[in-house]
């Protein structure tokens, strides 16, 4: 299959997956606190990376293991942690839709710490997808019942962290494969977050069945959602550009509203008009 076709096949893939990566997250919110669902999605994806990678971690140089902590650092680490503590207080289908920004972080980043060149109209769509924002914030998370601005502000934090994570991919790592980039990455985080994990309460809890199908969804999290899913999007950066990749967040909330129908989640008319003017913004920072 040709790179152009085979881009699009992953930009697909990855948003059906991603996109269902939400509820699977609130799933595991049940049972465990967001600090323990972020800790058992790195361990479950490190395990499994490892597992299935472990070779590759040799064709990682000296000089590249620098870049591949920093990485795992904005790329998984923070965002494991900040999506699942945004969600105890936000819907699951309104972080998929502030996931959006995700693209629209990369660009201001890539301008402004990274020297790639802009155009006028993409600068237009960092203004309007920034309204949206404000407009899907000041609405409040009617249907949860909370109106918690600091949490929302967690999600926009991680898209951040994740523009920074794909800027540094492209510049410092485009010549390293996309699984022992994945690889490196969790095995840097794996004893970190065990860690953090083992300072819980989980010892006192495993035993709990509502435990312990929680600690299943989350186990599809990082191994789907996390270790494949990373494999697939390094090396769809690697072949496109990262506004290109990062525009996987088109889809990722239509995916997720209709898991969240399914679960009961509804958005309010104003929280509609905010997210498609979220898109709106995005699909002009990232149309050539």
């Amino acid at each position: 299959m040709e790179t152009k076709q085979l881009k699009w096949l992953y930009l697909a893939i990855l948003s059906l997956i991603w996109g269902s990566s939400f509820i699977l997250i609130k799933k595991g919110l049940i049972g465990l606190t967001a600090i323990q669902v972020g800790s058992f999605r790195i361990i479950f994806a490190a395990l499994f990376l490892l597992i299935v990678g472990f070779n590759s971690l040799k064709k990682i140089s000296r000089r590249q293991w620098k870049y591949v902590a920093i990485t795992s650092l904005f790329g998984t680490f923070m965002p494991a942690y900040l999506f699942a503590i945004a969600e105890t207080q936000v819907n699951s289908s309104i972080v998929a839709i502030l996931n959006s920004l995700t693209p629209l972080n990369t660009l201001v980043l890539g301008i402004v710490a990274f020297g790639i060149q802009f155009q006028k109209r993409q600068v237009l769509g960092v203004f309007v997808g920034l309204l949206g924002c404000l407009l899907l914030v000041l609405s409040g998370d009617s249907a949860g019942g909370t109106q918690n601005y600091l949490y929302v502000l967690l999600v926009v934090i991680a898209t951040l962290s994740y523009a920074i994570n794909v800027n540094l991919i492209k510049k410092y790592l485009h010549d390293l494969n996309s699984v022992s980039i994945t690889t490196g990455n969790f095995t840097v985080l794996l004893l970190p977050a065990l860690i953090i994990l083992s300072t819980t309460d989980i010892g006192q809890k495993i035993h709990f069945a509502e435990t312990q199908h929680s600690i299943f969804f989350v186990a599809i999290l990082g191994v789907l959602g996390t270790g494949i899913a990373n494999i697939l999007f390094f090396k769809l950066i690697q072949m496109s550009s990262p506004v290109f990749a990062t525009s996987v967040t088109y889809l990722i909330p239509i995916v997720a509203f209709f898991w969240g129908l399914l679960d009961n989640e509804m958005l309010t008319p104003i929280q509609f008009f905010g997210a498609f003017i979220i898109l709106i913004g995005v699909y002009l920072s990232a149309k050539k």
